[in-house]
C-alpha cells in the first residue's frame, strides 16, 4: 500500500505542476483527488501492518513455539561442480564407477551448542554470516578453531539455519550473535 500511496502522491505532483503551469483548474482538482487517494492508500498500509503486528504479538503471548522454518536439503546430484554444497549428515554415497572424493570420518566434529527454540528463533532472523565446512552439521564463528585448516566458506545464518546446520559447541555462534544483535 505504501508504493500505491508513493505513486499516487507522485501523479498528484505532477498533476499539480502541470495545472498551475497550464493554467488549468481541472487539472488542479484531479491533483487534489490524487493526494486524497494517496492519503486514503497510506491509511490503509498502517491498519494493515499493525494488525499483522497485533497477529504476531497474540501468537507470541499464546504460548505456542515460534515457528521454526524446515530443514531444507538440496540435491545431492552433480557434487563435482563448483558451488555444490553438501548438507550437513554423512557423506554422499555415490553411484558404483563415480567418485566424489575421500570419504571422511567426523570424529573431530564439535558438539552442538544448546539452545532454546526462541533463540533458534531469533537467530534464524539475523542477516550476520557464520561460517560452514562442506559437508558438516555445524556453522561457526570465523575465529572458530575448528575452521583452522579446513575449506570453508560463509554463509547467512538464516539461510545455514534453513539448510540444517547447527551452532558449534566450540565457538557458541548463537550465544555471540544474539549478545551483538541486542547491542545494535
Amino acid at each position: 500500500m505504501i508504493v500505491i500511496s508513493i505513486a499516487l502522491i507522485l501523479v498528484a505532483v505532477a498533476l499539480l505542476v502541470f495545472g498551475l503551469a497550464s493554467g488549468s483548474s481541472l487539472l488542479l482538482v484531479v491533483s487534489i483527488g490524487a493526494s486524497l487517494l494517496a492519503a486514503v492508500a497510506l491509511v490503509a498500509g498502517a491498519r494493515q501492518a499493525a494488525a499483522g503486528r497485533s497477529a504476531t504479538q497474540r501468537e507470541a503471548a499464546s504460548g505456542q513455539p515460534p515457528h521454526i522454518p524446515a530443514q531444507h536439503v538440496p540435491p545431492t546430484t552433480d557434487a563435482g561442480t563448483s558451488g555444490w554444497r553438501q548438507p550437513p549428515g554423512p557423506p554422499v554415497a555415490t553411484a558404483p564407477g563415480t567418485t566424489a572424493g575421500p570419504v571422511e570420518a567426523y570424529d573431530d566434529e564439535p558438539a552442538a551448542q544448546e539452545v532454546t527454540p526462541e533463540q533458534a528463533a531469533q537467530v534464524s532472523r539475523l542477516p550476520d554470516e557464520v561460517r560452514v565446512i562442506d559437508g558438516r552439521p555445524r556453522y561457526h564463528l570465523d575465529e572458530c578453531s575448528h575452521l583452522l585448516g579446513r575449506e570453508h566458506e560463509p554463509l547467512p545464518v538464516a539461510e545455514a539455519v534453513e539448510l540444517g546446520f547447527t551452532p558449534c559447541a566450540e565457538c557458541a555462534p548463537d550465544t555471540t550473535l544474539l549478545s551483538q544483535s541486542g547491542r545494535r
